[in-house]
């Protein structure tokens, strides 16, 4: 069901990716144009929901692990989208309560719901920024006001470099964000895979009713974390990424979908 608050700057005419998304984990923060696109998701995968979860849950294992063992205290989440489960804030200040983390989003709608959290978290923070323009979230009061770049910064990409086209040059956008921290920092990084027909089928249906989905091979992914230094298990399927559960040896096709990693700048 649509929501009937609508937040300004907001197109009721055009899915978005953050609100897509919403949909598809069946929260309420999304619109009839937003339903639309989930539904025809489902017609191709059944299974998208079960996708969406996954990567919510890489996104709590790779912030405690960045927290816990590697000692990150500061995050910049771009592309972060709605608040679900476990929100990198959440999971690092669990862990570190002066753990510092801006979220970054092009959706106004994003934004109203940061509000929320500026008013009782003053080490959280919310920019409504493209973050294609990596000069301008750099260069954010928002950003710099909880973010020192001389110290180290874990660089989150999480389910977001898929929407980018190869046009817009995602390697270029990742490096100018890596070129931006100091030694020390981390990239982590989720991303749709082309694991078979069912991966490419499902490209099509994202890119016919969102416009974006790009889903890049294991080598093309990698590439991404060229001159990076890869934490163990490396650039894998993302229940195998330090799993908390079992995970059995035969992986069904939605957990085929998306690929992640975590990677160090030496």
């Amino acid at each position: 069901m649509a929501n009937p608050e609508v937040p300004e700057g907001i197109d009721l005419g055009r899915p978005s990716i953050a609100r897509a998304y919403d949909a598809v984990l069946g929260g309420k923060d999304n619109y009839d144009v937003d339903q639309q696109v989930a539904d025809r998701l489902r017609e191709t995968m059944p299974q998208i929901g079960e996708l969406a979860w996954y990567n919510r849950a890489i996104l709590g294992r790779g912030v405690r692990y960045l927290t816990g063992e590697a000692g990150i205290r500061q995050f910049l989440d771009l592309g972060a989208g709605l608040p679900t489960m476990e929100n990198t804030h959440q999971v690092a200040q669990s862990v570190d309560p002066h753990a510092r983390v801006v979220y970054v989003d092009i959706d106004p709608i994003v934004l109203a719901h940061g509000r929320a959290l500026l008013a009782t978290n003053g080490l959280t923070n919310v920019e409504t920024a493209d973050l294609r323009d990596s000069e301008a979230v750099l260069g954010s009061p928002r950003v710099r006001k909880l973010i020192d770049f001389t110290e180290p910064v874990a660089v989150m990409l999480v389910g977001m470099l898929h929407h980018l086209h190869d046009d817009e040059d995602p390697k270029g956008i990742v490096d100018a964000y890596m070129s931006a921290v100091p030694s020390g920092s981390y990239l982590f990084l989720t991303h749709f895979c082309d694991s078979g027909p069912e991966a490419r089928e499902l490209e099509k249906t994202f890119l016919t009713f969102l416009g974006t989905g790009r889903f890049r091979t294991h080598d093309e992914v990698a590439a991404l974390f060229a001159g990076l230094e890869m934490v163990d298990p490396g650039l894998v399927y993302l229940p195998q990424w330090r799993p908390d559960r079992i995970v059995r040896d035969k992986l069904t096709i939605a957990e085929r979908l998306m690929i992640g990693a975590i990677a160090r700048k030496p």
